[in-house]
């Protein structure tokens, strides 16, 4: 146990409003460890909710689509967002002078009038950017003092339980969403989820002013690894001198093992930032589904995650050891990532092939990040335990920042969303109006079209093309088309012939009774004269015997090829930009977004070897040894003081 500094009781400042002069007991413990885990989901959730109603449904209701924004344009606005929590996580280290409950009370009741009024009232784009960059400002200070208060209110032996709780924060934030989202209507304005929220955040809000409290600096200033611990800590809290612990507080915190390890965790968490700002505009554009169901898929994540942090964050306390189960977490979040984005390539993957995908991932995150955070904070009271809200700024900076560049990137690797989101709805709805010209495309290879599409008049590409439309190889398509068009008027006369009529020419081409008969029949359906007649007669005899079994065959299958190029030609031309677009960017969109989660493997293996800075036993047999070595040193001081 360390107690830097000393003075006496008499020179120590009086006690504020919400500071406790004495470690708190039982329920009053767990009522401020409860508000102060409420508070986080909320904020977590207010923060959150954007990425749920970006692209909205078909095109309508929602951010992008309402404010006509591109998702560079939010993305950019996103980034803002974790710049300022960035800078604000690094300047609230003040939390170790000026406390943390304020900081957490006022963050709530701003975050939810921005929630209510702030964004509902945003009538452009610049104006959301304004709010959600200020939200994002406050989110950053807040997630400074909730994880310090935690820390304050909880001995190293039972620290990965209790960070197992406070990580629910972002976990649960994120469920909370899903769940809200996707159990309202498509058609709810999604200014209403924020109104839904910014009175939520009031509530918590009022419950914080009313009940939260914390320790006063001379106690939270100390170590203390169990709660035999108290009485110790409360005697000592006399002599602590507070402004000697707090000198140069960031010169103390900016050491290899505090910066590398926020990095580490920073990297590591790339895929659950991509789960919670992209997710749902990946599922809707890339797979179609609905923004309830992309939200509803978030239900299995978040709530796996959460019972994992919980029961991982138990077990790490009950035997005593926080590395090995971050190796853990590491390995199999780097096995089911590696999985998942495989599945980006694969449209027919099933909606309950990625619930279990993506709850398996869930539960290794939550593996490897409760026994984290406990980890980090023993690491950061090993330099000094009065500055453990500073320590938490600089993770705070650190992993604003990862996060930061990791979603600047996604425009410039994922080039696809803005049209899937800004001109996919078109599309499909110019899919269906030339449903039947598109199928004919389809067959047709692209090279031919652009042939086409270039000198429509191109025999040879037009040739090509009804040869891939209907499969009959290219030389009969051209010998029914040069039939077609030097004898049109001896074709049109054997169509009109009957069938036995002319079979029996076919037979005997000098059968006059036949050949009577054939005329009569091309006089009655064409409607010529008997001469014009027997002048096509004729001219029909002359046609080789095989060509006109071929024109028989294939003609009308070419026929209606060529009518279906002809419709496939008169498609607009704006349209036909607007399909190829769209065509375009879902068929490059998937290896794209395929490409950006190797970027999230990457901060998963690079996780493993810096958790090897981090403070702690491996051998759950050691860690108990120098439990029982401090807690021998704990009972000697007691007794010295009782003596």
């Amino acid at each position: 146990m360390s107690a830097p500094g000393s003075q006496s009781a008499a020179n120590a400042r009086p006690l504020r409003r919400t500071e406790l002069g004495a470690y708190p007991s039982g329920g009053r413990r767990y009522l401020c460890l409860g508000i102060v885990v409420l508070a986080t989901i909320v904020l977590y959730y207010q923060f959150y909710l954007a990425g749920a109603v970006a692209a909205g449904t078909g095109g309508k209701n929602g951010i992008l689509v309402d404010y006509n924004m591109s998702f560079v344009y939010y993305v950019n606005i996103a980034v803002v967002g974790y710049i300022l929590g960035a800078v604000a996580s690094f300047v609230s280290g003040f939390a170790d002078k000026v406390g943390r409950v304020n900081i957490i009370t006022g963050g709530l009741i701003v975050v939810a009038l921005l929630c209510l009024v702030g964004i509902p009232l945003a009538d452009s784009k610049v104006g959301f950017a304004l709010v959600f960059g200020a939200i994002g400002l406050v989110e950053g200070i807040i997630l400074v003092a909730t994880p310090a208060l935690i820390r304050d209110f909880s001995p190293q032996l039972g620290r990965a339980s209790a960070m197992g709780f406070w990580t629910l924060g972002p976990v649960v934030g994120s469920l909370v969403v899903s769940i809200q989202v996707s159990s309202t209507s498509t058609s709810t304005p999604w200014h209403n989820q924020y109104v839904a929220a910014g009175i939520v955040g009031l509530v918590v809000a009022a419950l914080s002013f009313l009940f939260l409290r914390e320790l006063s600096p001379q106690l939270r200033d100390q170590v203390m690894v169990s709660a035999s611990e108290r009485a110790l800590v409360e005697a000592r809290a006399a002599g602590i001198n507070v402004e000697e612990a707090l000198k140069k507080p960031f010169r103390q915190m900016l050491k290899p093992d505090i910066v590398l390890s926020a990095f580490a965790i920073s990297v590591f968490l790339i895929i659950y930032y991509i789960a919670v700002g992209f997710f749902p505009v990946y599922f809707q554009t890339i797979f179609g589904y609905s923004q309830d169901k992309a939200n509803a898929l978030g239900n299995w994540i978040w709530a796996f995650d959460a019972g994992a942090l919980l029961v991982i964050g138990y077990l790490s306390d009950k035997i005593r050891v926080r590395k090995p189960f971050m190796v853990v977490g590491a390995i199999g979040a780097i096995v089911m990532t590696v999985i998942f984005a495989t599945r980006a390539t694969h449209p027919e993957t099933s909606y309950t092939s990625f619930v279990i995908i993506l709850s398996l991932l869930a539960v290794f995150l939550g593996v490897a990040y409760a026994p984290w955070m406990a980890s980090f904070t023993e690491t950061v009271e090993k330099r000094n335990p009065a500055l453990t809200a500073t320590g938490l700024a600089v993770w705070g900076l650190v992993i604003r920042i990862v996060i930061a560049v990791s979603v600047f990137i996604v425009p410039h690797i994922v080039t696809t969303v803005s049209t899937l989101v800004e001109k996919g709805p078109v599309a499909q709805g110019l899919a269906a109006k030339y449903s039947a010209e598109l199928a004919t495309a389809a067959k047709v290879d692209p090279a031919t079209q652009a042939a086409l599409t270039k000198n429509p008049g191109d025999q040879s590409a037009g040739v090509k093309a009804l040869s891939e439309i209907t499969g009959i190889k290219q030389s009969d398509v051209a010998t029914v088309a040069v039939l077609s068009a030097t004898q049109g008027p001896a074709l049109q006369a054997a169509q009109a012939l009957d069938s036995k009529t002319a079979a029996a020419l076919l037979a005997n081409p000098n059968d006059t009774a036949a050949a009577a008969t054939a005329v009569g029949e091309i006089t009655t359906k064409l409607k010529i004269s008997q001469s014009e007649a027997v002048t096509r007669l004729q001219a029909l005899g002359k046609i080789p015997t095989a060509q006109l079994l071929l024109v028989s065959q294939d003609g009308p299958k070419i026929q209606a090829a060529t009518a279906q190029l002809t419709a496939l030609g008169k498609i607009p031309a704006s349209d036909t930009k607007i399909l190829k677009q769209a065509q375009k960017a879902a068929h490059d969109s998937p290896k794209q977004w395929r490409n950006y989660y190797w970027i999230a493997v990457g901060g998963e293996v690079v996780f493993i070897p810096l958790i090897f800075l981090l403070t702690g036993a491996w051998s759950p047999k050691r860690a108990k040894r120098e439990e029982q070595e401090h807690e021998a040193m704990v009972q000697a001081e007691l007794a010295k003081l009782r003596g």
